[in-house]
């Protein structure tokens, strides 16, 4: 309230209170004027006394004005000069901001644009000549391919130009070849030599026409040497070497198939042994059941069974002293053959046995016990020469382990007696005569 007003009755500090309530002041209004018992309730008095305060207000609120005009006046034009000067100040500070963010954008930001696409321009350069020097590298090693595939398919076709000996040298280089581009192919993810080879269409044609071709002829050429691999000369056999020289190029010929297989897979390499394994068994089952059957062709049969037992040793020979190319890098689940000193140790523990001679018994006496028994079941001639001429079928099949679990020349195994595997044999082969 300004100096000078006189007192006001109104209790402007009631009305200013932040709990001021308008329903419970015009309550206390109507209770002050109004006796509680009176039954028409006389309203116009207190509206008559808000009406006054509030003209009482009005008039204050007037005279305050009235009086007040020209400094409220003058304090409003001071206010709005100075805001004037503030925003005259403050644009021309605007404009040199605007005018300096011009010209960095101008030096800066064009530049840095420009700048930019070049980078892109770069960027995409280079990654044409990386993907251009892999394209390049990819068709180098297929033309290398195609040499030593056809170094290969001239010894097989008999050409003069290429030697046995080179044959299986072209070989191994050969499988080399294509495991590199394998792991060229495979470098694939992100800022990989090979990450973006898969979308070039020369490079699925060299993939179809050169690549899968070679790995299948190389695949056929190096299990077929080993199919065939055969060391023994206790049964006459084509196959088997006469000479020394022959027998060197056996074994060279088939070590040249391991690493091959090797190069190309580990599982091929394993696969290809446990076939040969297979197939050894198979015909000494057969054969061996055949001649308990036929005496007269037992100790020929036993010959023939020795001597693919000698190739086993062979085999097991030639596995243990060929070591793993240093290029062959085994696959992640192929821990087996990361631990391997030599290519002996992965068809070991697949087969879970300590050597393969006694694999090779063990699993033939399996076989030979019930086509025994079942021999023995069905009686007649056969089962009485068996019983009649136990002891020498006894000494058969014995001097039968023991001369097939000694490899043939100078490859003679692993050391180990074979007596335990002797008497296996022999107790599948006698025990079921005791039975019958």
């Amino acid at each position: 309230m300004a100096e000078g007003d006189g007192p006001s009755y109104i209790d402007y500090e009631a009305f200013l209170d932040p709990d001021f309530s308008p329903i419970a002041f015009a309550n206390s209004l109507v209770i002050a004027t109004n006796n509680p018992s009176d039954t028409p309730i006389d309203l116009s008095t207190p509206l008559s006394r808000v009406l006054f305060d509030i003209q009482e207000i009005d008039t204050h609120v007037h005279n305050l004005t009235t009086k007040s005009a020209i400094p409220l006046l003058t304090h409003t034009k001071n206010q709005a000069d100075a805001g004037q000067r503030i925003v005259t100040e403050v644009e021309a500070q605007v404009a040199s901001l605007t005018e300096g963010y011009q010209r960095l954008e101008k030096e800066v930001i064009h530049r840095y644009e420009e700048a930019n696409q070049i980078r892109i321009a770069v960027e995409r350069l280079w990654e044409t000549v990386r993907v251009g020097r892999a394209v390049a590298r990819c068709l180098t090693l297929g033309r290398q391919l195609e040499t030593q595939m056809a170094e290969v398919g001239n010894s097989l076709t008999g050409g003069a130009t290429t030697t046995t000996k080179e044959a299986h040298r072209a070989m191994i280089r050969a499988s080399n070849t294509l495991f590199t581009f394998r792991q060229l192919l495979s470098a694939s993810r992100s800022d990989q030599e090979g990450e973006h080879l898969t979308k070039i269409n020369l490079i699925t044609y060299l993939q179809n026409a050169v690549l899968t071709p070679s790995e299948t002829s190389l695949r056929n050429r190096a299990q077929q040497i080993i199919r065939e691999f055969s060391m023994s000369s206790l049964a006459s056999s084509s196959a088997a070497p006469s000479t020394y020289a022959q027998s060197e190029e056996t074994k060279s010929r088939t070590t040249s198939a391991f690493l091959t297989l090797q190069l190309l897979s580990p599982r091929l390499l394993l696969s290809a042994l446990q076939a040969y394994l297979r197939a050894s068994l198979t015909s000494s089952l057969a054969s061996t059941t055949r001649a308990l059957g036929n005496l007269t062709t037992l100790d020929r049969t036993l010959l023939e069974v020795s001597a693919r037992c000698q190739n086993v040793v062979a085999l097991e020979s030639l596995l243990d002293s060929t070591k793993p190319p240093p290029s062959s890098l085994p696959n992640p689940t192929d821990q087996a053959e990361e631990q391997s000193s030599n290519l002996l140790e992965p068809l070991l523990a697949a087969l879970d046995t300590s050597s393969l001679p006694s694999f090779f018994w063990r699993s033939l006496a399996e076989g030979l016990g019930p086509r025994v028994t079942d021999l023995m079941s069905k009686g007649g001639v056969s089962a009485r020469a068996l019983r009649t001429q136990k002891e020498r079928v006894r000494e058969s099949v014995r001097e039968c382990v023991l001369r097939g679990s000694q490899g043939p020349g100078e490859l003679k195994g692993r050391a180990g007696a074979w007596e335990r595997e002797a008497a296996v044999m022999v107790g599948s082969v006698i025990g079921s005569l005791g039975r019958g």
